[in-house]
Formats: C-alpha cells, structure tokens, sequence
C-alpha cells in the first residue's frame, strides 16, 4: 500500500515540476574538410505537452487515492 502511495506523490510531483521546468535539448552539426572542421550548435529548451503533464498529474492523484482507500 505505501509502495502505491509514494508511486503517486512521485508522479504528481514530476508532473507539476514538467509543467514548469523546460527540458533542455542541444544538437550538434557540422562537416569537416580536410583540418578544417565547421561546427553548429543549437540549445532550445521545451516545455512538456500540457496534455502529457495534466495526465501524470490525474494518475499520481489516482494512486494515491486508490492507495488510501485500500487501507
């Protein structure tokens, strides 16, 4: 029972955190010709779907009711 509980608040914490914390994400390109090499990086930083984050929030709130209600 306390496994599903903690399952729950560990769910809902990570989906209110991912609704507003942005997610980091660097790519890298580039050619290199003979010694010389030309390179690109880019950062953006993403937002979690907050269709995705309302879905972690219902189901952390669901197990920790149902973990409840089973006591």
């Amino acid at each position: 029972m306390q496994a599903l509980f903690w399952s729950g608040l560990v769910l809902l914490v990570l989906g209110i955190v991912s609704l507003l914390v942005p997610v980091p994400n660097s790519e890298q390109g580039g050619i290199r010709v003979g010694d010389v090499s030309i390179g690109v990086e880019t950062q953006t930083s993403e937002k979690v779907s907050p269709i995705i984050s309302a879905a972690m929030i219902l189901g952390g709130a669901g197990l920790m009711i149902a973990a409840k209600k089973k006591q």
